[in-house]
């Protein structure tokens, strides 16, 4: 919010300009309302503002001269001035002195509404550019990593707002999902939505899509509240732009000499995202809520079900794990220890059955980076369903025996899976019953035809979504599918989620 202060020696246009501007519709509050330019510039000094709106002619100390002093203090305070005399000297010494408006009485009620708008952006271009030239000579992440010396990182203070009595300061980081973000505009979005709130917020700019912010609270509020105070925010940017965030809120700092650290709280629970994902908004003690215990994995069992080929049973047991684990409350660590260790269990298969060269499998530390890289549970999820449907379609491939009139059906379906293919057609050409050519192909693949067909056609489909930019549409068609519904569920029925979801873990 922008802090305003009123001056004028008459007491009944003082009360109406309070009166006639809706000040929170403009993110501003009226601080101080005083009669002359003497008082004006002792509140200035005690309690800075933003927007000073002040009369010309009053006793004591007139508005130019309030202004000319005012100037010396604080030059990037914006100011407005009324006067019921159009005299150029009047206007003249106001340009000198950068004023946002000369506004004649009786005032405009819409003249000043603009000129207080417009006083507003200029302060939010001033401190754009401050943070800009801060950022061109050091940088806020040099102060935020707490790697400059006091006399440095004081002139980062200086660009904030004072920290009053009774005042604390919340620290946060706020993660934007860029795949929410549908134009450029999309920070700048950001940032008007933070100065609209009703608490005072600061974003300090890290990336294009991480703002560190500041919540300015009451010394006696909690954390409970500036975790829901964020949450409107979060609230506001989804349903009025679709913007979602994920945020971290660290406990709060009395001094802005503990910034760093705050900051660092802060980012240390950015890895909760992968917990609870984009939408949420999670305090400290959030985390000390959270178990922290040692991971089982059935590795028996899950061997046993991917050398049976059993796939669904894989993927559900897959399913289960994630879920159990969560339920239970587990911290973040756990969940990248459970999925660490199923990476280096699916390694261990592969390289026993020598599948790594057989076709294009992930190693252990790409498959740890894209661990570390995903933003959701969900995501996570997709990484191991996908490796273990290679590994089983892999192992399918390589330990059997195949019959002739098997391979040639195999090396057809490779080359015409696009085509409307079935087993009936397929036995007239084959000169073969249908149904016993079925039960061949069952028995030696492990699969149906209609299986065989559909899980060709998804792994052509899976590459496509992972490593080009064509529309979903497009690629149902591309591999067959002109249904892109139905494509839909075959897909998920294949790799346990939808193609839409499996694209959204690829970062292009």
């Amino acid at each position: 919010m922008r802090r305003v202060m009123l001056v004028e020696d008459e007491d009944l246009i003082l009360q109406g300009i309070r009166c006639i501007i809706d000040w929170e519709e403009l993110s501003m509050t009226v601080v101080s309302m005083v009669h002359n330019g003497k008082e004006a510039l002792e509140r200035f000094r005690e309690n800075p503002v933003d927007i000073i709106v002040t009369d010309v002619e009053m006793p004591q100390m007139n508005g130019l001269e309030l202004l000319e002093e005012i100037r010396k203090i604080s030059p990037e305070t914006r100011c407005i001035i009324l006067s019921g005399y159009e005299e150029f000297a009047y206007a003249r010494a106001a340009l000198k002195l950068d004023v946002e408006e000369y506004i004649l009485k009786p005032i405009n009620e819409e003249q000043l509404r603009q000129a207080l708008i417009q006083a507003s952006e200029q302060l939010d271009e001033i401190e754009r550019k401050k943070a800009e030239d801060l950022e061109d000579k050091i940088g806020w992440h040099k102060l935020l990593l707490g790697k400059l010396s006091s006399e440095e990182a004081a002139e980062f203070y200086q660009v904030l707002p004072p920290i009053e009595d009774g005042k604390k300061v919340y620290t946060a980081i706020m993660k934007i999902d860029t795949g929410s973000v549908e134009s450029q505009g999309g920070m700048q979005i950001i940032l008007s939505e933070i100065q609209g709130q009703s608490h005072e917020i600061r974003a300090i700019y890290l990336s294009p899509d991480t703002l560190f912010l500041l919540l300015y609270a009451d010394r006696e509020s909690g954390d409970g509240e500036a975790v829901e105070i964020f949450g409107r925010l979060q609230n506001d940017l989804e349903s009025a732009h679709g913007i979602l965030s994920f945020l971290s809120v660290a406990s709060p700092i009395g001094k802005y000499e503990d910034l760093a650290e705050g900051y660092k709280s802060a980012f240390k629970m950015q890895r909760y995202r992968v917990l609870e994902g984009y939408g949420s908004c999670i305090a400290e003690s959030y985390i000390r809520e959270r178990k922290t215990q040692d991971v089982v994995i059935d590795e028996t069992l899950l061997r046993k079900m991917i050398l049976q080929k059993d796939q669904e049973g894989a993927l559900h047991y897959i399913e289960d794990l994630f879920i159990n684990n969560l339920k239970s409350g587990v911290s973040v660590d756990v969940l990248y220890q459970l999925a660490l260790k199923l990476a280096v269990f699916l390694q261990d298969i592969k390289s026993e059955y020598k599948l790594g060269q057989a076709r294009n499998f992930q190693d252990l530390s790409e498959m740890t980076e894209k661990i570390y890289q995903a933003d959701d549970v969900f995501g996570l999820k997709t990484i191991f369903i996908s490796e273990i449907v290679e590994v089983i379609t892999c192992l399918h491939m390589e330990d059997s025996q195949y019959t002739p009139v098997v391979k040639q059906i195999m090396e057809e379906v490779q080359r015409n899976y696009r085509e409307d293919m079935n087993l009936k057609t397929l036995s007239y050409k084959y000169h073969m019953n249908a149904s016993y050519l079925g039960q061949i192909f069952q028995k030696e693949v492990g699969c149906s035809f209609t299986q065989y067909l559909s899980n060709t056609k998804n792994k052509v489909a899976k590459d496509l979504i992972l490593n080009t930019n064509m529309k979903i549409n497009d690629i149902a068609r591309e591999v067959g599918y002109p249904d892109t519904s139905y494509f839909y569920r075959k897909f998920k029925q294949c790799y346990g989620v939808s193609p839409a979801s499996l694209r959204s873990i690829k970062k292009y």
